[in-house]
């Protein structure tokens, strides 16, 4: 009856380690954000649609990258991120654009899953806070 016991005390341990274990490395693996994600938003008034292009990159802790959106006229603007942040798999950005002289910033947040970014846009319009969904796929790197 002892030996039964200990054999069952022994399994329960080793099961239990077992789990910590694996609950330890689940926890540990980083959602790496790295690479180029595209999002398309509709035009104003019935106009074309505007794809975005977002390059992070990630180094340690710390998110860097720029957001590539068309601007008046079509061609592209180039912003670089400010204030890029991971915690587990949420980021957070944001970006300061200039407009006919008026700074105008909007925080990104997001969660990664896979190759895809799901969040929230932040911003001011007429000051009058906004928000707006955003949906980033990535893409393939190109070999």
């Amino acid at each position: 009856m002892k030996r039964t016991q200990h054999a069952l005390t022994t399994l329960i341990k080793v099961v239990t380690c077992a789990i910590l274990a694996l609950g330890a490395v689940a926890q540990d693996k980083k959602v790496d954000p790295s690479g180029t994600w595209t999002w398309t938003v509709p035009g104003r008034n019935g106009g074309p649609d505007r794809k975005s292009t977002l390059k992070l990159k990630l180094e340690g802790d710390k998110l860097t990258g720029t957001l590539s959106a068309p601007g008046r006229g079509g061609q592209n603007n180039d912003t670089e991120i400010a204030d890029g942040k991971i915690k587990g798999d949420e980021i957070s950005f944001a970006v300061t654009r200039e407009f006919q002289g008026n700074k105008v910033t909007t925080k990104y947040n997001g969660k990664v899953s896979g190759d895809s970014i799901k969040g929230k846009a932040a911003f001011e319009r007429n000051g009058e806070a906004q928000s707006r969904d955003w949906e980033a796929k990535r893409e393939a790197e190109k070999k």
